[in-house]
């Protein structure tokens, strides 16, 4: 496995697994699998509904904690919202059976965002959140955030795939401190992407397969994947893509294939705005 240091100095898998969509009673198993096949890097949320699945596999696993790296997301909270933050971490680390946990996102740039970020400030400084970071920000919010705030977000988890590269973004983090982490890094399929001719082509240069391709391309940019899968031949087949590299050539192809825009829907859209701010999670 390879690894990034945060700008706190906190080391994260480059490659992890995400249960989003993966219903509660399906997700102790698939966890299971996922930490038998070797990932430790683990990505839940509050809203995903499945905390609880999480942690019985985690405790099932015998896995030291120190040896995994758990994320969990804080939805939009109401006013008093700095208040609410901590009540909705601490019910999130009871579902989850943890005393702490790795990574704990802001899951949307919604509400109000710095009560949001005081809370999650405070969580960091007592040691029970290790890193904090954000969810879905684009460049706006995110300078804005760090500009007026103390903490500088460790992470930003993002739509990244092969249709909506970021790469420019991606820069600017990278002079912020802040490391990318993609969510929907296979796209969902979208755009028919496991039989997308020109990925098929560099799979077969490699022997390997699209989504092997696709993760790889991610890992070697230094983007941090969560790839999801219930089926546990598929989870070993994501997880074996340190045995090769794309060449540049094979990258600058891949490249041609940004299409600058989102495959699923813009954060910035008020309809969009609107639903998600909306819509509050019972704790």
């Amino acid at each position: 496995m390879q690894y990034v240091t945060l700008n706190n100095g906190v080391e994260m898998p480059l490659l992890g697994f995400g249960v989003y969509q993966i219903p509660a009673e399906d997700t102790e198993r698939a966890v299971s699998d996922a930490l038998a096949v070797g990932y430790r890097l683990l990505d839940t949320a509050a809203a995903y509904g499945n905390e609880e699945a999480v942690g019985r596999a985690i405790r099932s696993s015998g896995i030291p904690r120190e040896d995994l790296f758990v994320t969990t997301k804080l939805w939009v909270q109401d006013a008093p919202a700095e208040n609410n933050a901590k009540r909705a971490f601490e019910t999130s680390l009871h579902k989850l059976g943890l005393d702490h946990v790795d990574l704990y996102l802001m899951h949307q740039p919604f509400g109000d965002v710095y009560a949001q970020w005081r809370a999650m400030e405070a969580l960091n400084r007592a040691g029970t959140a290790k890193a904090i970071g954000v969810a879905n920000f684009y460049p706006d919010r995110l300078i804005d955030l760090i500009t007026n705030n103390e903490i500088t977000p460790q992470v930003n988890q993002i739509e990244t795939h092969p249709f909506f590269q970021r790469a420019d973004y991606q820069n600017l983090m990278r002079e912020h401190g802040v490391q990318i982490q993609s969510w929907g890094g296979f796209a969902e399929g979208r755009n028919d992407l496991f039989t997308h001719p020109l990925l098929a082509e560099i799979g077969r240069e490699h022997d390997k397969s699209v989504a092997q391709v696709v993760l790889r391309w991610l890992v070697q940019r230094g983007v941090i994947t969560i790839p999801k899968s219930v089926r546990a031949e598929r989870m070993a087949e994501n997880f074996d893509v340190f045995d090769f590299r794309l060449t540049d050539e094979q990258m600058a192809r891949i490249a041609t294939l940004d299409t600058g825009s989102s495959l699923f829907f813009d954060h910035r859209d008020p309809q969009m705005v609107t639903r998600l701010g909306g819509h509050r999670l019972d704790t």
